[in-house]
């Protein structure tokens, strides 16, 4: 059989598929992370613009309807604050047996006991505290709101709201913001005198050789005003970013009933990020004090 000569020029074309694959994966890969880059830009824009929204209502609707939105403001303290107070004082009892009260014992042990005071403003006052106080309210009652905020939004109770000319982020959003800020507080200095004491009674048990007077002259010592005026300023920071994303996720944008617990899990999400990021901004002020 003879070859035409046009025939003889044709070569075959040859792929490489593990090559294609790769390729094929990066662009997954890259098409993936960009998409993320996107979504958290466009969250964290709408988080801004629903902060400011909340910053301007409650500004210019400061005394409006007072006799209505304290009431509200009292209610999720109580919700967000005392009646968390057993669960905040577990806590508190069990991380200063475990954690403080070891460390008090290491720190004599190495004969370093002087440090007690500074080690412990450090640790429970500076972090610790504030913290557990915030992911306690998070779980608690942060997961809550965007659960009857997002039903809420589903069943269109929010434009019944509008309808009637209520502002429902006055009336829904203020009350929780004010209220989560004073509750984070107040839980925090509750939390942190709880686990001081425990700490130093479980030390005592142990026989460590620190006399309660010389216990709390050290912590005295290392307290300074900035420590108050930070810690104020922390706790009612977590209280108002939490508040803030909570409702956010609850209702920013329409949901249907089996969208609320997305939303959920996305609030949880976002609140601890932005926690955690708010508390790195702190410790570099700590730092520079």
């Amino acid at each position: 059989m003879t070859t035409e000569p046009w025939q003889t020029n044709i070569r075959q074309p040859t792929f490489d598929n593990q090559q294609l694959t790769t390729d094929n994966q990066q662009l997954r890969y890259l098409d993936s992370v960009g998409r993320n880059i996107i979504r958290f830009l466009q969250t964290a824009q709408g988080l801004i613009a629903f902060t400011l929204i909340a910053l301007g209502v409650a500004l210019t609707k400061f005394n409006a309807a007072a006799r209505v939105i304290h009431p509200l403001i009292r209610s999720q303290i109580y919700r967000a604050g005392l009646r968390l107070l057993p669960m905040i004082g577990f806590l508190a009892c069990a991380l200063g047996l475990m954690i403080i009260g070891q460390m008090v014992a290491l720190l004599t042990r190495v004969g370093a006991q002087n440090l007690a005071g500074t080690v412990m403003v450090t640790v429970v006052v500076r972090e610790l505290g504030p913290l557990a106080a915030a992911l306690v309210v998070l779980a608690r009652v942060g997961a809550a709101y965007v659960i009857e905020l997002g039903t809420a939004r589903a069943l269109g109770e929010v434009e019944a709201l509008e309808a009637l000319c209520i502002d429902p982020v006055h009336y829904l959003v203020i009350p929780r913001i004010i209220g989560l800020a004073l509750s984070i507080f107040s839980l925090t200095v509750y939390f942190i005198i709880v686990t001081l004491v425990s700490g130093y009674l479980f030390a005592f048990v142990q026989d460590v050789p620190l006399l309660p007077g010389d216990y709390f002259k050290q912590l005295a010592t290392a307290l300074v005003w900035e420590d108050f005026a930070l810690l104020a300023l922390k706790t009612c920071s977590f209280g108002m970013v939490i508040a803030v994303v909570t409702c956010y996720q609850g209702l920013a944008q329409p949901l249907r009933l089996e969208q609320v617990a997305g939303a959920t899990t996305r609030a949880v999400v976002q609140s601890v990020v932005a926690c955690v990021l708010l508390d790195v901004l702190f410790i570099v002020i700590y730092l520079a004090m």
